[in-house]
C-alpha cells in the first residue's frame, strides 16, 4: 500500500554519560538501509546502504564505543549548535547587547557552539515511531553565554526510500542565535576504503563566502566562477585543489532564501555507484573534506585520516550574527525555528 511504513526499531543500551543514560537506536527499512542513532549528541552512528553490486558497507565514519563518542574531537556524526561552524571573535550583538562567548577556536573565535556544545551533551529521548527517532535537548539561559531558555528537538526518519530525513525544531524564551546541523562524515566506499578525492561532487551554488586565515567569512558573498568553488557541474574533488594550491575544503556556500526545499549537493562514488542527494531548507551548506582529521582511533581500531570523508553540512553561514549581508540567523521570542534537510542513498551501475 503506498505510503505503508515497513520499518524496523531496535533500542538497545550504549552506556552511561555523565550520570545519564544513553541509547542506540537501530532503524531498518524493508529494502535493507539500516539507520544506527544515539542520544549522545543526537548523533549519526552508521548508515548502511548497498554498492552497485547489492554489497552493504556503513558509509559514516564514528566510533565503536560511547567512550570513543564522549573522548572525540572532530564531533562526528552528531547535532552540532547553539550556533553550528565559526563565530568571529566569539562575540554577538541581539538588540543592542553584546554577549562574549567562550572562545574555543585557537583562543579566536567560538566554534560548534563553544566549550560544551549540543555535541557533548546527552540528549532526551522524546519520541520513538517505527521509522523515526526524536531527540530533545534543553539549554538554558546563559549556557555558553547565548541568550534564552531553549528547547530544540531533533527527528530522524528512515524512508521506504532510502532517505535520512533530518528535522530540527527550537523555541526560545529571549531573542536568540540558532544554527543546528548534522556533522556525519561520509565515505561512500565505506568507512576503511580512504580517500575521498576521487568522489565527484556536485553543489547547486552559484556563490560562496570567502574567509580570512582564521576562515571567518569577509563579509563578501562571491560568485564561484573561475574558482576552486565552483562546482555546479560535477567534478572530482580533488579536480582543483593543485591548481589553486589548497590542501582541500572547509567552504561555505551560499543556496538562497531559508525555508525553501531544494537539492543542495549530489556526491557520488565511481569505485562502489554508491550516490547521496542532498536536500535542504537552509540557506547555506558547508564542504568539509576532514583535513584536520588526524590522530583519533575510529571504527574497528583503525585511525583516522585526513581526506578520508565528505562532511556536506546544512547550515545558516558561518558568523552570520556579524554579517548583515547574510540571511538572519536571528530566533525571535517564542518563534519556532523549523528546518529540514535529507540525505538520499542511491545507487549507479
Amino acid at each position: 500500500m503506498k505510503g505503508m511504513v515497513n520499518s524496523m526499531i531496535e533500542k538497545t543500551e550504549f552506556g552511561f554519560s555523565n550520570g545519564y543514560k544513553v541509547f542506540l537506536f537501530t532503524l531498518k527499512n524493508s529494502s535493507g538501509m539500516t539507520l544506527k542513532l544515539t542520544n549522545y549528541s543526537a548523533a549519526i552512528v552508521s548508515i548502511f546502504v548497498p554498492d552497485k553490486n547489492g554489497k552493504y558497507d556503513d558509509v559514516v565514519l564514528g566510533y565503536d564505543d560511547l567512550a570513543g563518542y564522549e573522548a572525540g574531537t572532530s564531533s562526528q556524526g552528531a547535532v552540532v549548535g547553539r550556533y553550528a561552524n565559526r563565530i568571529g571573535g566569539g562575540k554577538l550583538t541581539i538588540n543592542g547587547e553584546t554577549f562574549k562567548l567562550y572562545l574555543n577556536e585557537n583562543g579566536l573565535n567560538t566554534l560548534h557552539g563553544g566549550s560544551v556544545g549540543f555535541n557533548k551533551r546527552v540528549w532526551t529521548v522524546e519520541e520513538t515511531t517505527d521509522n523515526s527517532v526524536t531527540f530533545g535537548y534543553f539549554s538554558p539561559d546563559g549556557e555558553e553565554n547565548f541568550p534564552g531558555n531553549l528547547k530544540v528537538s531533533c527527528t530522524y526518519t528512515l524512508t521506504e526510500e532510502n532517505e535520512v530525513k533530518i528535522n530540527y525544531k527550537g523555541v526560545s524564551d529571549k531573542d536568540t542565535v540558532l544554527n543546528l546541523t548534522n556533522h556525519s562524515y561520509f565515505n561512500l566506499g565505506g568507512v576503511h576504503s580512504g580517500s575521498i578525492l576521487g568522489n565527484v561532487l556536485q553543489i547547486f551554488a552559484d556563490t560562496y563566502t570567502p574567509v580570512n586565515k582564521q576562515l571567518i567569512p569577509t563579509g563578501e558573498i562571491a560568485s564561484v566562477e573561475g574558482t576552486a568553488y565552483d562546482f555546479r557541474e560535477p567534478k572530482e574533488i580533488r579536480a582543483d585543489l593543485e591548481n589553486f594550491g589548497i590542501i582541500g575544503y572547509d567552504n561555505n556556500f551560499m543556496l538562497g532564501e531559508p525555508h525553501v526545499m531544494r537539492k543542495a549537493a549530489v556526491l557520488f562514488d565511481p569505485m562502489s555507484g554508491r550516490e547521496m542527494t542532498v536536500s535542504t531548507d537552509k540557506p547555506a551548506i558547508q564542504l568539509y573534506t576532514a583535513i584536520g582529521l588526524q590522530g583519533e582511533i575510529g571504527k574497528d581500531g583503525e585511525m583516522m585520516k585526513i581526506q578520508t570523508a565528505v562532511c556536506l553540512e546544512s547550515q545558516y553561514a558561518p558568523d552570520s550574527p556579524n554579517q548583515p549581508a547574510f540571511p538572519d540567523c536571528i530566533l525571535k521570542k517564542g518563534e519556532e525555528y523549523n528546518f529540514t534537510t535529507i540525505y538520499g542513498f542511491s545507487v549507479r551501475k
